[in-house]
């Protein structure tokens, strides 16, 4: 997977992360009706620190060494596409993040599920 360059992230600056893992998909719903259910689901749980940017529809979670999760939601037509990347974030020792995870064997077909899932939590109406 390629590496890309991060310069909508000020914590980054410049700093090149790895992608790990990608996906993406579609919710009938009104694209600021998934943003938010996509914020407040992000919100709770593991310890992380969030970066929003609503009027870019743009929420990243960051947490332990290495681990990055970004999410992008955009208006299409009959509602809103939301893409989702894994990447690794680690600014020291970003060489041992594989070794730590086991080379991520099987990692994008979880994370391709797990995302599944979510798109589906995201558009079961409350």
């Amino acid at each position: 997977m390629a590496d890309h360059g991060v310069p909508e992230h000020a914590g980054f600056g410049s700093a090149r992360v790895k992608t790990l893992a990608q996906a993406s998909g579609l919710v009938a719903r009104p694209p600021e009706e998934v943003f938010e259910r996509l914020r407040l689901k992000l919100g709770g749980g593991h310890p992380m620190r969030m970066e929003v940017d609503r009027s870019r529809g743009f929420v990243a979670v960051q947490g332990g060494w290495w681990y990055r999760g970004e999410y992008r939601v955009t208006a299409v037509r009959g509602g809103a596409r939301v893409a989702h990347r894994v990447v690794n974030a680690a600014s020291r020792g970003r060489w041992g993040v594989p070794l730590a995870n086991r080379f991520f064997i099987g990692f994008p077909a979880a994370t391709t599920a797990g995302f599944a899932r979510l798109l589906e939590e995201l558009g079961t109406p409350e």
